[in-house]
């Protein structure tokens, strides 16, 4: 049985729009795209690398897929990154896309379909894609969360499971952090479950 994994760049506010340029999504009025720049280095631009590698199906939504769709076939095989993600399959979950233009790509009309994806791949990810992480999180289909934490809040855009997205979940830590020179911080976390809440503070003890 496969996992299905977030991958996410996000600052410590929970902003995840428009890392990796000014114009990568400018949806809401959004002007500080571009973020991640300031924060690159080798070492974790080959952990983003590693774990691009090993994966063997992408799964987005509407808003990443037509970012992504608009940018990397363009690449072509130039870039490794773009290698890899246009010989990939991938699905784009909507109720709306009928002809996806960018090849090797599925539509599904329900979140509920993903679940399908596990029998079929080892390593399904989900990069940015906000909101369809909400719903892959109720559905209960969200098994990894793997996170690229920056240090800076830019108090506008979107943000990760905002506005009730998802579902109360727990999480186990999976692996040692991995700290980078330029001051980012990967976090992997594996689902556990239903979080324990209501405790006081006899009861941790």
């Amino acid at each position: 049985m496969g996992k299905v994994s977030l991958d996410l760049f996000m600052t410590l506010d929970g902003v995840y729009q428009g890392p990796g340029s000014a114009h990568e999504d400018t949806s809401g009025g959004f002007t500080l795209g571009g973020w991640q720049a300031g924060y690159a280095d080798t070492e974790s631009g080959s952990a983003i690398m590693a774990g691009i590698d090993q994966m063997d199906a992408l799964l987005l939504g509407r808003r990443t897929y037509e970012i992504f769709a608009g940018y990397w076939p363009q690449l072509g095989t130039s870039n490794p990154i773009a290698e890899k993600f246009n010989s990939m399959d991938k699905y784009v979950v909507s109720r709306t896309l009928e002809d996806p233009h960018w090849q090797g790509t599925a539509v599904l009309g329900e979140v509920e379909e993903a679940a399908g994806l596990r029998d079929r791949y080892q390593d399904i990810h989900v990069v940015g894609s906000g909101a369809l992480a909400g719903s892959l999180l109720a559905a209960g289909i969200l098994d990894r969360l793997n996170l690229f934490v920056y240090p800076l809040t830019l108090g506008a855009g979107k943000r990760i499971f905002a506005d009730g997205a998802g579902i109360p979940a727990a999480f186990n830590l999976a692996g040692e952090p991995q700290a980078f020179p330029a001051g980012a911080l990967r976090l992997v976390y594996e689902r556990r479950g239903i979080p324990v809440t209501g405790l006081d503070a006899g009861s941790r003890a």
